[in-house]
């Protein structure tokens, strides 16, 4: 407990101080001197245990936060090296420091690299003491935050969150098998034979896109080059996956082709379907209902979306969400973090209020201090907001002023109001926030994420909850893939001698010289030797190397292996699409929780295919230092 204290008034994490957010009293600081010990010091440098001092002599942790601390305000912000804005960064009065006879300047004398070598070590080593993991330790980690596109927190003035599969995560097997059984049935009542099927949710994973022209589900690489098919439930082989798309890219645009599995949502939709395309190819489907893939398709659309505009599925879930949803108690825990951070907190979901109301309350009420429901974390909710048309055009906002749900119109949404409809420009407008100072957190990559980006410039992060168990299953399968990558290594090798000997042989067949004098005066038996002997090696090899390439990612999915890559050194389709519309993404809103509301997420360098050129660099580099 002691240790929270005191980390709640001298936090270094992520790069930036945290300002003062207990209560202004005294207690706070007289818990921090039973600290201020010569056996709590032994692990502490000399600065930090002067900063326990000083905080001795405060009146209380409210004033130490105001005249040590200022933050930058958005009309007085900047823009960082990196083109990130200033706004919230917090800055140390100076004068705060002379007040007590502290030099600010006088703790970094020497050279700054050096200077910072030492407070990184120290900060390390005072993290370490206080028992609170670094951000370096929970970025490699399942649970961790990954930066596709450099962003400041600090900046940010608001967060607005999805509901659904974002802050209310559900069992997979338990939602999405009842939705699939709903569908079943009206597919029944339609005519359809459904006899015999049952909800297979290993059939596919997001990401897949279903091509409705061909009954097939297909996987594609960030190039929309398809790597791997399956028609109907029968995954198709490599040559007849070249044959059928060989001079075809998946293009998203084409969306009377093409459906991309964007969220969690589609996996009954997408298991429904193929079970279909296999009793539409068994020709059990009656004849009268005149169908092909497409139209297949559209009809188990129009089956599941009955599932829920019906209500049955909705009311079943609402009866018993302990059956349905996986709570997460630090959830609302990171939230409050931020709230109190000074982010304006939005909830934004297409869900209807009552919906809304019951989970949220299951989800989050019995997780918060001190009597506060779910409606305390949120400035504004808005439900029923028709994503991803909130995003692109205007529609009326009604606020909700019953707890049954009743509505009258209003034209400007208020702190605290909970409302209907709308659009995002009218929140903007009613927080007198915009663009880049907004982040929108949700786990479908249309509605939520690209959206938002496109037509907004809100900065997003993607839900994903998949990742934890593919992060797992890429550590689990290291040893394996570095055994496949060996191997290619060593054909690689021995194929390019084989085809320098290849070249050798065709330019004696022309009666030139070889490449060099040794290779022309090689004999023919000697040459057609050799290359008989590394073609048989080659052979062997891609026998051993091809159903390891095909087994890549099966510790994730044995149809459709990992879901972030095709292939095994290319991304997938999906992964194109999350780093070009997702700053962030990770795998659960509480990660959060590890790495404050003031972190500063960096992306990582993109490595090129020239970038080898730093290998020749290095060597070349040890040779002369030799």
């Amino acid at each position: 407990m002691y240790t929270a204290e005191v980390f709640r008034v001298f936090a270094v994490r992520g790069g930036d101080a945290s300002p003062a957010v207990a209560p202004a009293t005294t207690t706070n600081c007289l818990k921090i001197v039973a600290f201020n010990t010569p056996t709590f010091r032994n692990g502490l440098n000399a600065r930090w245990a002067k900063a326990l001092t000083l905080c001795r002599c405060s009146v209380d942790s409210k004033s130490v936060g105001d005249e040590v601390f200022s933050v930058t305000q958005s009309n007085k912000s900047d823009v960082d090296y990196l083109g990130e804005s200033t706004k919230g960064d917090l800055n140390v009065k100076l004068e705060h420091l002379e007040a007590f006879g502290i030099d600010g300047h006088a703790s970094l004398d020497g050279p700054i690299e050096e200077v910072a070598r030492s407070e990184a070590r120290d900060a390390e080593d005072l993290l370490q003491d206080l028992g609170i993991p670094s951000p370096s330790s929970s970025r490699n980690s399942p649970r961790g935050i990954f930066c596709s596109r450099t962003l400041n927190l600090r900046s940010i003035s608001a967060i607005g969150y999805d509901m659904d599969y974002t802050l209310i995560h559900y069992n997979v097997m338990a939602w999405e098998g009842r939705a699939y059984d709903y569908c079943m049935e009206n597919l029944k009542n339609m005519g359809f034979p459904v006899d015999g099927l049952a909800f297979d949710p290993d059939l596919v994973i997001r990401g897949l896109v279903i091509d409705k022209e061909k009954g097939n589900l297909v996987k594609a690489d960030r190039f929309g080059y398809i790597k791997r098919a399956m028609h109907g439930t029968k995954m198709l082989s490599t040559r007849a996956v070249s044959e059928m798309y060989g001079r075809e890219l998946v293009d998203l645009r084409k969306e009377s082709r093409w459906e991309f599995l964007n969220t969690l949502f589609s996996v009954s939709e997408a298991v429904a379907y193929m079970q279909m395309v296999d009793r539409l190819d068994d020709e059990t489907i009656p004849a009268d209902l005149a169908l092909d893939y497409k139209g297949l398709y559209k009809a188990v659309g129009k089956a599941l979306f009955w599932a829920h505009v019906e209500g049955r599925l909705k009311s079943e879930i609402m009866s018993k969400p302990e059956l349905f949803v996986e709570p997460d108690p630090e959830l609302p825990l990171a939230l409050l973090d931020q709230k109190e951070a000074g982010k304006k907190l939005l909830l934004i979901t297409n869900s209807d209020y009552l919906y809304t109301d019951k989970m949220m309350q299951h989800s989050f009420n019995r997780f918060l201090p001190n009597d506060m429901g779910w409606r305390d974390l949120f400035d504004i909710v808005i439900v029923s907001a028709r994503k991803p048309e909130f995003f692109q055009t205007s529609h009326p906002m009604y606020e909700v002023v019953t707890g049954e749900g009743l509505m009258r119109p209003c034209f400007k949404a208020q702190t605290g109001g909970l409302y209907s409809g709308g659009s995002a420009q009218m929140v903007e407008n009613s927080l007198d926030i915009h663009g880049d100072e907004i982040l929108y957190v949700g786990d479908h990559i249309y509605t939520d994420v690209s959206q938002s980006k496109v037509h907004l410039r809100w900065r997003t992060a993607l839900i994903c909850r998949e990742l934890e168990e593919e992060y797992d299953a890429l550590i689990g399968s290291r040893s394996y893939r570095e055994s496949l990558v060996e191997l290619i290594n060593q054909k690689e090798i021995v194929g390019d001698l084989f085809n320098q000997l290849r070249l050798a042989l065709q330019r004696r067949s022309k009666d030139r010289p070889a490449q060099t004098l040794a290779a022309t005066n090689l004999n023919d038996e000697d040459l057609t030797d050799s290359m008989q002997k590394l073609l048989i090696v080659m052979q062997r090899l891609d026998e051993k190397i091809a159903p390891m390439l095909e087994a890549d990612g099966e510790l994730f999915n044995s149809r459709w292996g990992f879901l972030s890559r095709a292939g095994l050194w290319d991304k997938s389709h999906l992964m194109r699409q999350i780093e070009k519309y997702a700053d962030i993404y990770t795998s659960r809103v509480s990660n959060f929780l590890y790495y404050t509301p003031f972190m500063y997420f960096r992306s990582q360098e993109q490595n090129l295919a020239h970038d080898s050129y730093t290998y020749y660099c290095s060597q070349l580099y040890n040779e002369n230092s030799s």
